[in-house]
């Protein structure tokens, strides 16, 4: 029995991704605008996939998603970008590296607050941010927008009680107690409506 090393499979999904760049009409027509949707989609199809405690279809989604950022490498490659899947790996390894110095360098956390704690100040270092939503994707749900927002800025003034204050004292509340307030609404959603 051959064995192989952890992630040596991930070269041959970029293999086929080249081929297909290389070969396939409709693959070589995309566009990193075109694949936005499908990008999209596979990411909340994933959720779903996590949502339900589906090990199997988890981890079919998350092939579907990983093959979402290695056609977005291969545009990138195709299309004189400079640079490709392989600059990919390496900015998200650097970056683990960096930000983790408890494992890979001297860091002192060693609980996960501590990290997480260590994790933020290594990134407020590295992204010098004009604004508390700058760095936020528009695109997030309006939830998880305010719960990163109240992270951001922990004396975030949440009173009114027009509707959108409430909603922002509700998502307060859930940071406080460790709740991730989007996932709750999608859990309470889901037991209602199943």
């Amino acid at each position: 029995m051959t064995s192989t090393r952890r992630g040596e499979r991930l070269l041959d999904l970029v293999e086929v991704m080249d081929r297909l760049r290389a070969e396939c009409p409709w693959t070589q027509q995309q566009t990193h605008a075109s694949l936005a949707r499908y990008l999209l989609e596979e990411a909340h199809e994933t959720l779903e996939a996590l949502d339900a405690g589906d090990a199997d279809l988890l981890r079919e989604e998350l092939g579907d998603l990983l093959m979402q950022v290695v056609f977005h490498a291969a545009v990138a490659d195709t299309t004189g970008e400079g640079w490709d899947v392989d600059d990919v790996a390496v900015g998200i390894t650097d970056k683990l590296v960096r930000r983790n110095p408890h494992v890979f360098a001297d860091g002192t956390a060693t609980t996960a607050e501590e990290v997480d704690a260590a994790w933020q100040a290594v990134k407020a270092t590295e992204k010098a941010r004009t604004s508390p939503l700058e760095g936020i994707a528009p695109t997030l749900p309006a939830l998880a927008t305010a719960a990163k927002a109240l992270e951001r800025v922990p004396d975030l003034d949440t009173s009114g009680d027009d509707v959108g204050s409430r909603l922002l004292q509700l998502v307060a509340e859930a940071s406080a107690q460790g709740v991730d307030a989007e996932e709750a609404l999608r859990r309470a959603l889901r037991e209602r409506l199943a």
